[in-house]
């Protein structure tokens, strides 16, 4: 009886959320043609008095249009190379190391400071980085081994 009655509330549920959820999709999309027709049409130079009440479809038609004329260069770009992305990814981490430290107060404000000041001076130095990582560390020695025949390690019990 409780799981029919669980299946009923659930489906009763999704009946009367339905519409609620439909009319906030359509809103969404509403405000986003409102905001693409408010950027494209200055760039097309139509005057907004007089397309104040444009159609969804003239408002999209419009941007395929106005994205159609555009250099396709402006919208191709190269991938970055090995050594750009590696700036870029030092650079944003550099950033968020500068917010972070200062807000946390993990380390004094001097070294804190210096640290970061060690580190821009990382970036704008001429040298680019090394692209190949730092040597491994040798492993430790192991402890060595008793001859044969030998009690080995001592033990008190």
């Amino acid at each position: 009886m409780r799981l029919s009655r669980r299946v009923g509330d659930a489906a009763e549920l999704r009946k009367n959320l339905k519409p609620l959820l439909e009319k906030r999709r359509r809103a969404r999309i509403n405000e986003s043609l409102s905001q693409l027709k408010g950027l494209v049409l200055p760039l097309l130079g139509a005057e907004t008095s007089r397309s104040s009440k444009l159609e969804k479809a003239d408002i999209l038609e419009m941007t395929v249009r106005f994205l159609q004329e555009q250099p396709a260069t402006l919208y191709t770009t190269a991938a970055p190379g090995p050594l750009d992305s590696y700036l870029e990814g030092y650079r944003a981490c550099l950033a968020r190391l500068a917010r972070v430290l200062p807000a946390y107060s993990v380390l004094e404000p001097a070294v804190s400071a210096g640290l970061l000041e060690h580190l821009r001076q990382r970036t704008v130095s001429g040298d680019p980085p090394s692209l190949t990582p730092p040597p491994a560390p040798a492993p430790a020695p192991s402890p060595p081994v008793p001859p044969p025949g030998s009690p080995g390690l001592w033990r008190p019990w």
